[in-house]
């Protein structure tokens, strides 16, 4: 993500029926095309007229906040965060190989895969209103679980994002209407751990 302004619409790295039978394509239209699309244009919109920040990529507006004047911190954190943490949701999805190689390291860290599921479930499922459960390396270069309201993002507290199931509303409503747990069931089907496993690796 080292992509500066003006930010680009990151098109999706599989089809749109990709997902499928667990995400479906009307919901990846909506989601990519439209949401995505407008935390895009709204941050190109904030950054339109500050040259100091648009040498700035999404982990630097991200973890920089309080370089930012004051009145544009929320706002960009808002939007830049909702343009990460995005990027990082499509990225790790797709249908996976068999092969986890993220296991052994889920197991030290929570004594199982099954704890794992469980955690990053109940992280989700708990989030009240919108948000996101997340599966980063903390500061103290652990493996851990966290849940953020809205589009903050966990790597302006230090962390490491390596995984993330976006629980807004327009993720999954289409297809699940109010049953959350039966999308955060079948977002396990359609994580893509190779791919975290390349990120975790960097910093492993």
């Amino acid at each position: 993500m080292k992509q500066t302004y003006p930010f680009d619409l990151m098109p999706l790295p599989y089809d749109y029926d990709a997902l499928e039978p667990y995400m479906d394509v009307e919901t990846l239209h909506y989601h990519h095309d439209k949401h995505l699309k407008t935390y895009v244009d709204n941050l190109n919109t904030l950054l339109k007229d500050q040259p100091l920040y648009q040498s700035w990529t999404l982990e630097e507006l991200l973890t920089r906040l309080d370089e930012l004047p004051e009145e544009l911190r929320q706002p960009v954190m808002n939007n830049a965060g909702g343009v990460y943490n995005h990027h990082l949701f499509f990225e790790t999805m797709h249908t996976p190989v068999n092969e986890n190689p993220m296991e052994p390291y889920l197991q030290k860290a929570f004594g199982s895969y099954e704890n794992f599921v469980k955690s990053m479930s109940d992280h989700a499922l708990s989030q009240f209103g919108s948000g996101y459960a997340w599966l980063v390396i903390n500061p103290d270069h652990q493996l851990e679980i966290l849940n953020t309201p809205n589009q903050n993002n966990p790597i302006s507290n230090g962390n490491i994002p390596l995984l993330c199931v976006d629980v807004w509303e327009h993720a999954y409503y289409l297809k699940y209407k109010n049953l959350r747990k039966d999308y955060v069931t079948n977002w396990f089907h359609l994580i893509n751990w190779q791919e975290v496993f390349q990120k975790a690796k960097k910093y492993c």
